[in-house]
């Protein structure tokens, strides 16, 4: 009898493991959200060969150089981080030719990738697709109509950036929503020249990322060139904005990013988008005069301090697969609700979000 441990005849010998896909950091299987924290080139080994219809990246444009910029009319240092940092042409396009290359192993034959970048790397990315045989569709060029001023006024005001549309290989044949672009444009045939302002501040109320696109980028390039219940794939994540608009398209998505400060945002801004909760208010009315008697308060002072008569802490717990409340309890900690929603016959794993509201009511 052949022992467990031993290969069977159809493995190789000499062939390398099979990588392991880590454990997402979060996974909604509800709405097929998978997030990983690591290195995108690793993690993409994992994932199955040609399984993804769409990917969006955002790689790092190499800006991090000590210089300064304006921002909200300050000037301020272009630093984003060690990830942003230029290591040498050489260095950052053979950094661009292995995501690229990783990208295009689990890109479906027909399936398309969109790369958006400044001019300081969006031509080694357009130079490393060819090398590797992309197709390339299209070079979209996003104008933004508020660019920030150009502080040294030695240049002229960077107010675009360019995004590349490419296929798989010269083989493929991809999919792209033209009649539903042209009736996006007015009944006109789209051109490859987009005018969508920058994040607006409601897209950055949980906090911002440096490059940050806006969800109406995102959301024109799923519908232009995916389809309901496609897999998309960024391998940038940052904030989220891809995971956000293959939400409310309902498109699937794999998100990956390095950095654990993006994650903690592109969860955060992932939840406000998933949970809509309905928590209705119960006034009760109660009498702060224990006799009958009536009370004359039209001549009392007003007390310099105000006395606290009643605090209800309540917390809810919003379903994982249930997008409701499924158990509420009134506790003086989260430590204390959680023994309580858990002591109920839940598990931790049924809920995806809590809500803590406190009231307290004052005596004048």
């Amino acid at each position: 009898m052949r022992k467990a441990s031993q290969p069977t005849e159809n493995r190789s010998l000499n062939a390398p493991p099979s990588p392991q896909l880590p454990e997402p950091v979060f996974h909604d299987s509800a709405h097929h959200i998978k997030i990983f924290q690591g290195d995108c080139v690793e993690i993409l080994a994992a994932i199955p060969e040609s399984c993804v219809d769409l990917i969006f990246a955002d790689p790092p444009y190499f800006l991090s150089n000590n210089g300064i910029t304006c921002h909200a009319g300050r000037m301020v240092s272009v630093n984003k981080g060690d990830w942003d940092r230029s290591r040498g042409p050489d260095a950052n396009h053979e950094f661009n030719r292995a995501w690229l290359a990783a990208c295009q192993r689990v890109l479906k034959p027909n399936g398309t990738i969109w790369v958006s970048g400044t001019s300081h790397v969006i031509h080694s990315v357009g130079f490393a697709m060819q090398q590797l045989g992309f197709k390339l569709l299209n070079d979209i060029t996003w104008v933004k109509p508020n660019p920030p001023p150009n502080l040294s006024c030695r240049y002229f005001t960077h107010a675009t950036e360019t995004i590349i549309w490419a296929a798989k290989n010269s083989k493929s044949r991809h999919a792209f929503n033209y009649a539903l672009m042209k009736q996006h444009n007015r009944n006109r045939q789209m051109k490859s020249i987009w005018e969508i302002y920058p994040p607006s501040k409601e897209e950055k109320v949980f906090g911002k990322h440096p490059t940050q696109k806006p969800v109406a980028l995102l959301e024109r390039i799923l519908l232009a060139s995916s389809n309901e219940g496609d897999l998309v794939l960024d391998p940038f994540l940052g904030s989220g904005t891809s995971a956000i608009a293959a939400l409310r398209l309902s498109r699937q998505i794999v998100g990956v990013d390095f950095e654990q400060t993006w994650i903690q945002l592109a969860l955060i801004r992932l939840c406000s988008n998933l949970v809509q909760v309905r928590i209705s208010a119960i006034c009760l009315q109660f009498d702060l005069d224990p006799t009958p008697d009536p009370v004359d308060r039209s001549r009392s002072p007003v007390p310099e301090k105000l006395r606290l008569v009643q605090r209800d802490c309540r917390f809810y717990f919003v379903g994982k697969s249930d997008r409701r409340v499924i158990f509420s309890v009134n506790a003086q900690s989260l430590d204390e609700a959680r023994e309580k929603f858990l002591a109920s016959g839940h598990a931790d794993s049924d809920a995806i979000f809590i809500i803590r509201t406190q009231t307290e009511i004052y005596l004048l």
